[in-house]
């Protein structure tokens, strides 16, 4: 027996309300001048919430607080030319670059993004901890506001600013690749707490500005340790004690104590008893050094300095500040199957600049 047929087609509603339409969904009212009259490319609004639209914005707001406050360097020396570049960090005149950049300079010429030049003094420089600072003879843009590397994140945008090759006023921008790295100094001392950035740093980079993405000052570009990696000297409360004592005074005051070590894993027992799994192994003491007349052998593994641990040699070179010098201090070693205390009375280092 054949069923009744039942019809396919369904009765919609007409959107104008006269007539019902049979076989056809409804078309909402301006649907059809939507599609006859599409969106012109100049109605359209760029939305703010787009990633790359925050970042451009971002960079482009930082380029344009920071850059006139950033120099292109001029440098001349007895051994020949040099560039780099330097920022105003105040405003009575004083610039800061990066040590290496001002080597056996006394003097530079400064040039801003506006085209005004100036000369500049070389007031103080510290190779150990790779920054100079310079005063200007004339009057000089509005200082950069100086920041804290202590808040910076891995991950966290950057912005370089500086004059690389000999390009003034270059913008990149990258991300905080790491922290708390190393860098090598030419005094054979490392400076500490490095901030390692993926944004482009070429020669001529060096003494420029490594800023947040507030455009607050947070590094001093130093070096390029390869492609894709850029190394910048911390703006911190350590950085800021060296930039105001070489403003006042020309030079940092180190102690020294003559001795160099590699870091060692110490036996369970002991890495249980002080509280270290590591401590630094003496591989040389200086003849005459603060060291040689305390009576530190090479092999004495080195765990606490003035009460504080050691467990690689940046540990002792952070302890050797102006207040240890001339100061008796004590020192534990590891030697012969046993904790030794001696004591030890740091002198000046000299000749670091």
């Amino acid at each position: 027996m054949l069923l009744p047929r039942v019809a396919s087609e369904r009765t919609d509603v007409d959107w104008s309300g006269r007539h019902p339409v049979r076989g056809r969904h409804p078309v909402p009212p301006g649907a059809n001048a939507a599609r006859a009259h599409p969106p012109r490319a100049d109605d359209r609004r760029v939305d703010e919430a787009d990633p790359l639209d925050a970042y451009s914005a971002v960079v482009t707001r930082v380029a344009a607080s920071v850059l006139p406050s950033v120099a292109s360097l001029a440098v001349r020396t007895s051994r020949g030319e040099g560039a780099g570049s330097a920022s105003v960090i105040s405003t009575d005149g004083v610039l800061l670059t990066s040590a290496h950049v001002v080597s056996g300079a006394r003097s530079a010429e400064a040039t801003f993004a506006d085209g005004t030049s100036v000369m500049v003094d070389v007031i103080g420089r510290d190779v150990l901890s790779d920054l100079a600072v310079l005063r200007a003879r004339a009057a000089v843009p509005a200082p950069v506001e100086l920041g804290d590397a202590a808040g910076l994140r891995v991950g966290q945008l950057v912005v370089a600013l500086g004059n690389p090759m000999g390009l003034a006023g270059s913008v990149t921008a990258g991300i905080v690749s790491n922290l708390g790295r190393s860098l090598p100094t030419a005094s054979g001392r490392v400076i500490d707490e490095v901030i390692q950035t993926d944004a482009a740093l070429n020669p001529g980079n060096s003494g420029g500005v490594l800023a947040d993405g507030a455009g607050r000052m947070v590094g001093v570009n130093t070096a390029v340790a390869g492609i894709g990696l850029g190394l910048a000297v911390p703006i911190n409360r350590a950085t800021r004690d060296i930039i105001a004592t070489l403003t006042r005074a020309g030079r940092v005051r180190r102690a020294w104590l003559g001795i160099v070590g590699t870091r060692v894993q110490l036996a369970p027992e002991l890495a249980a008893r002080i509280g270290s799994p590591t401590g630094l192994q003496v591989a040389g003491v200086a003849p005459d050094s603060p060291a040689d007349l305390a009576d530190i052998h090479r092999g004495d593994i080195v765990v606490s300095l003035d009460g504080n641990d050691v467990v690689t040699s940046t540990s002792i070179q952070r302890l050797m500040v102006e207040d240890a010098i001339d100061r008796q201090v004590e020192m534990t070693v590891w030697r012969n199957g046993a904790l030794v205390d001696v004591f030890v009375v740091p002198r000046e280092l000299v000749d670091a600049s």
